[in-house]
Formats: C-alpha cells, structure tokens, sequence
C-alpha cells in the first residue's frame, strides 16, 4: 500500500512543480494571452478551430473541441471547433493511400480556410503528421499554434504561434496542456458570450453566419 501511495505522491509533486513553473514564468504567460487573443479574434472574424494530435493529444483535441461546440462553464451558443482525429474511414483512406504523416495535413489543405485557426497538440514537438500539418497551413496561409513541451523540438520552428508546457514527463506537460486548453476556452467564451441571452443558446453566434 506505500509504495502506491509514495507513487500518488510523487505524481501529484511532479504536477505541481510543472503548473508553478508556468505560473512563474513571464514569457511563456505572455504567449498564452497572445494565443488567447488570437483565438477570440478567430471566432469575432467568422473563424473556425480545427484540432489534431496523437494518443493522448488526440484525446485532448477531441476533448477541446467538444467544450467549444457544447459548452465549458457556461449555458451558450455553439463555438464551430473540430478534431482532426475522429473520421476513421478519412484517417485510414489518406493514411492508406498518401502515408500516416498526411493524415491531418491533407484534411487542413481540403477544408480549412485562411480566416480559420489550426492548433496541432504534440507533447514532443517530433510527431510527424502534426509537423507536416503545420507545413500545410503555411501552404495555404493558415495561421498556427503549438501547444506542446520541453522545448517544442522540430514542430516548433513551424508553428506561427507557441505555447510551451513545463513538465519532465509526458503526463505532466499532458496535465499543463489539459489547464491550458481549457482556460483558452473559457477566455473565448467571456470574450464570445459577456451577457448571453438565454433564447439565443442554441443559434450560431452572430460573426459565424457567414462561413
């Protein structure tokens, strides 16, 4: 019994070094809030969120999308965000026939647009279907975000926009990321829905109309 509880322990401690060093750290809260900012500015221009990772990240960018489309603190109307992850007959299809590393990138050159926003989750900055998706949004003019850690490895220099999660394990910059991503969706909801209108929860938001 305290070898497992020795184990919570030392999990526990290891999560928390990893949230006060985000906390403590100016630069990296800087790129969040420029982060946060772009994704309000998305959504205010008739934008959409398009999410992709692998294992675990894949988890998160299904999990994210969902708290845009459904809600994640409060009663509002839909935000447009989807996983890149979810559709097995497209993921077998483009992997079958163009190879695993294409199966996000071919899916960003086929539907998104310039005014959309991508946000690629690799907890290593190595995946490469995330690296070949963030080369693909620079092809047709997507605008990027990173959300990954350490030091972002070979995805980093691709990404328009990066947000760097500490941790010395993969669960723990997996528990930052999980904090992070949840906050930008709240900061999006405030910023979308201040006074929101109970009849209005289930319309599209007004600057979506158009997409």
């Amino acid at each position: 019994m305290k070898v497992y509880l020795d184990s919570l322990r030392q999990n526990l401690q290891g999560s928390i070094e990893a949230k006060q060093t985000l906390l403590s750290d100016t630069a990296r809260l800087e790129s969040f809030g420029l982060v946060a900012d772009l994704m309000v500015r998305t959504y205010q221009g008739g934008g959409r969120l398009y999410i992709a990772g692998n294992g675990g990240s894949a988890a998160d960018a299904q999990h994210l999308a969902t708290e845009f489309v459904a809600k994640l603190a409060r009663p509002r109307a839909p935000l447009p965000a989807e996983a890149l992850t979810v559709d097995t007959s497209m993921l077998t299809a483009i992997g079958n026939d163009f190879g695993f590393d294409e199966v996000f990138a071919r899916q960003i050159l086929g539907k998104v647009t310039p005014k959309d926003l991508f946000l690629g989750i690799s907890t290593s900055g190595a995946s490469p279907n995330i690296i070949r998706a963030l080369e693909a949004c620079r092809e047709v003019g997507v605008t990027s975000v990173l959300l990954t850690g350490r030091d972002g490895g070979k995805a980093a220099k691709f990404a328009d926009y990066l947000l760097l999660a500490p941790g010395k394990t993969t669960s723990e910059i997996q528990e930052v990321h999980q904090v992070m991503y949840h906050t930008l969706c709240g900061c999006v909801e405030e910023a979308m829905f201040p006074l929101e209108d109970s009849s209005t929860f289930n319309r599209p938001h007004p600057t979506l109309l158009d997409h």
